[in-house]
């Protein structure tokens, strides 16, 4: 009898090898070197509570000596309207800890204060030049402006694949001014004032150098606006708005 010989299907078991390898190394980037890094982006802010001015506390009511009002007065959250955020990055991550770095980010957003009505509450004894009492009032709407500086995020990555996420921490220098559209209350009030800045998100290198990237942000501050001559309320008011963001990036 003559015996039968079986020919192996060994060259497609090694192209199947060879194939899946090279997918394995697409989806691999290396770890063993640092980079800077810059990008730009554009996002908008999220409706809800966290798209208000909240915790508006009076400090002046904007008349004569005297009217003080803090912590006697205070109004019931003002809504922003959504808008669009214009900004950008520039960051390193370090040779040895390639997995951690730094990042200054700053960004731009025009979030008018809508027009609607406000609860305008002001407590007895406050002294102020109005009655103490329940107000609700038809507040017009303002221009506001707000220019977001995160002067270093402290940045973490997981850096052993083309997709990597990442959260970054930092402290925010937040840049805001108010232009009253009202005639009888025309006046700017502006306030500077240091913040958390927050960011949850994730970049896909396309290649070694160019990447796309999309992000949520979280900012949080405490703004104290003076009272203008005009009679527009002096108040405080807390500002946590949600971003979220994509961009494109470039990796040196």
């Amino acid at each position: 009898m003559k015996s039968r010989v079986v020919r192996g299907n060994g060259s497609g078991i090694v192209m199947r090898a060879v194939w899946l390898t090279a997918f394995l190394m697409s989806l691999s980037v290396s770890s063993a070197y640092s980079e800077m890094y810059i990008g730009g982006q554009v996002g908008t802010t999220f409706f809800g509570d966290n798209n208000k001015l909240t915790r508006v506390d009076i400090t002046d009511t904007g008349g004569p000596p005297g009217s003080f009002l803090s912590p006697h007065g205070s109004m019931s959250g003002r809504d922003l309207a959504s808008a669009l955020v214009w900004g950008g990055k520039i960051g390193y991550y370090f040779p040895r800890v390639s997995w951690f770095g730094l990042e200054l980010e700053a960004s731009y957003s025009t979030p008018h204060i809508q027009q609607g009505p406000t609860r305008l509450s002001i407590a007895p004894g406050s002294g102020g030049t109005l009655p103490s009492g329940e107000y609700l009032e038809i507040f017009p709407g303002d221009n506001f402006r707000v220019i977001t500086i995160a002067p270093f995020n402290l940045m973490f990555r997981y850096n052993k694949a083309r997709f990597q996420p990442y959260v970054g921490v930092g402290p925010g220098i937040f840049l805001s001014r108010i232009n009253t559209t009202e005639v009888t209350f025309a006046g700017t009030q502006s306030s500077t004032k240091v913040g958390l800045n927050v960011k949850l998100g994730g970049e896909y290198f396309f290649t070694e150098h160019i990447t796309a990237y999309g992000e949520v942000r979280y900012n949080y501050t405490r703004f104290s606006f003076d009272a203008t001559d005009s009679g527009s309320f002096g108040f405080n008011a807390t500002y946590n708005p949600i971003i979220f963001s994509f961009g494109v990036g470039y990796h040196f």
